[in-house]
């Protein structure tokens, strides 16, 4: 009898899993359907502005236009860091310094840079308005070529927040960019960005897009070629990250509502960031915790603020080429999630802090952090099913037809913006990979990312400690001076 209630509740409860998956994953297409009308609309009331030539020429003429600083981290980046140095230093943009904040390197990442560069140590009275690790030097070129370059060198803080807080104490100008020393911008980056806050002062933070450097051809850091990655782990990266800038990000912007801006790249008004504390020196997800932070200062104290992605690709970089490296990365990247969610948790449903504690906080809760322990438990009911034969194959076949058929038409969706913004690749035959990609990324990579997300809430949870650990660099070929994946 105790058998039979007991098989009985379990049936009960395998029902009521079913219908709660079936709601969960119906509101999620409803949300992305919204968030792709919500793109478009940003996408058509914004498009003129990127190729605003009246506003560039004012904005290279003005005695008032405002300074950026771009800030870059570099930790063991001795095979690329000259030629991506340089490229930081091309910017088309009147008045903006480049600070490489060498974070403890054991290679010879920094002498490469005194090298090649002409640094010396320079005196400078260090005031350090954010904590970070001991500073050792600030060095600036002799070299009047390049003047706007300035290079920390600091012990190793652990964390990327570390170095970033260090290079706002050094920064002397009212925004700041913060990137990857691997990072390779477009020449007109800085401009993009700081168009809109020309036209609204209340911008706090700016999100350009950026893809993946692996396939194309680089020389003297300048990419020359654009061409799709060639291994396919760089590649389905490259359609996830299209998917949340294009709609994803583009959308929630609609509506002021971002919950994180790219720690690949992205334009920060320095004395919000500094007067919220800063990054996180222990964050791993330093990306979303400043912006919540810099959010959760403005309604706490009653300033008017913006988040707002920009429809154009201002950054590409270079993704894992390995599963071991996209294994590292999506682990700390799921270690940070959670890890913002336990620091941050008093914002969720909260009024206080408005449409981020009241819209996207949740969303986020619900849809990314708590996605990779649903579907994982869905594997394991599955599984039970199927051992018990209790499914009914038809009604799954076509739940899971039409679930694989909605995401194949989001990733159509999203090339096709992509290719009608000209944001990225110019002909069309280039974006047959990426289409080729969406057809497979549900089946093969979409479960690796299930399983590295929930790795690093394990280690999180358990208390594992962390050390943050660059991506490997395959650099530059010495014969075609292409970057490759």
């Amino acid at each position: 009898m105790n058998l039979k209630i007991l098989l009985t509740m379990s049936q009960i409860l395998f029902e009521i899993y079913g219908y709660a998956v079936f709601f969960y994953s119906f509101t999620l297409m409803l949300t992305y359907v919204a968030l792709m009308y919500l793109a478009a609309r940003g996408y058509y009331r914004n498009k003129n502005y990127v190729d605003d030539s009246y506003a560039k020429m004012v904005v290279n003429t003005s005695p008032f236009t405002p300074g950026v600083s771009i800030i870059a981290p570099a930790f063991n980046e001795e095979k690329t860091i000259v030629d991506n140095v340089k490229s930081l230093l091309s910017q088309q943009y009147p008045l903006y310094e480049v600070i490489i904040v060498n974070d403890g390197s054991k290679d010879s990442t920094l002498q490469k840079l005194i090298d090649y560069f002409d640094l010396k140590v320079a005196p400078f009275s260090y005031e350090e308005k954010l904590q970070t690790r001991p500073f050792k030097a600030l060095y600036r070129s002799v070299n009047p070529a390049f003047k706007n370059l300035t290079v920390v060198d600091k012990e190793n803080g652990g964390t990327k927040a570390d170095p970033v807080n260090c290079g706002l104490n050094v920064a002397q100008y009212e925004y700041f960019i913060n990137t990857d020393v691997d990072c390779i911008l477009e020449l007109d980056a800085i401009y993009q960005c700081m168009l809109p806050i020309f036209k609204n002062p209340e911008i706090i933070a700016v999100s350009g897009m950026m893809t993946m450097s692996n396939g194309c051809t680089i020389e003297n850091g300048m990419i020359t070629k654009l061409a799709p990655p060639k291994n396919p782990i760089p590649l389905f990266q490259e359609l996830e990250y299209l998917r949340s800038f294009v709609i994803g990000k583009m959308g929630w912007s609609s509506v002021n509502a971002m919950s994180n801006v790219s720690g690949g790249f992205g334009l920060f008004k320095r004395d919000v960031c500094i007067q919220a504390g800063g990054y996180s020196p222990d964050s791993f997800a330093e990306d979303m915790d400043v912006l919540f932070r810099m959010i959760a200062y403005c309604c706490e104290n009653n300033i008017k603020y913006r988040v707002v992605q920009i429809p154009k690709t201002c950054c590409r970089t270079e993704g894992p080429n390995s599963l071991y490296m996209l294994n590292r990365q999506r682990t700390r990247w799921g270690r940070g999630l959670i890890q913002v969610f336990h620091l941050h948790y008093h914002m969720l449903f909260n009024y206080k802090y408005h449409r981020i504690g009241l819209l996207t906080i949740p969303y986020v809760f619900i849809y990314e952090l708590c996605a990779p322990v649903i579907e994982f438990m869905g594997f394991f009911v599955f599984v039970y099913l199927l051992l018990n034969n209790e499914i009914n194959w038809l009604a799954a076949t076509i739940i899971g037809a039409s679930v694989y058929a909605f995401f194949l038409m989001l990733s159509s969706v999203v090339i096709f913006f992509t290719y009608k913004m000209q944001c990225e690749y110019k002909h069309l035959s280039q974006y047959i990979p990426l289409a080729l990609a969406a057809t497979v990324e549900p089946l093969f990579y979409h479960p690796l990312i299930v399983l590295f997300s929930l790795r690093g809430y394990f280690e999180y949870i358990i208390g594992k400690k962390a050390v943050w650990k660059t991506i490997a660099r395959k650099g530059y070929d010495s014969t075609d001076k292409s970057k490759q994946s």
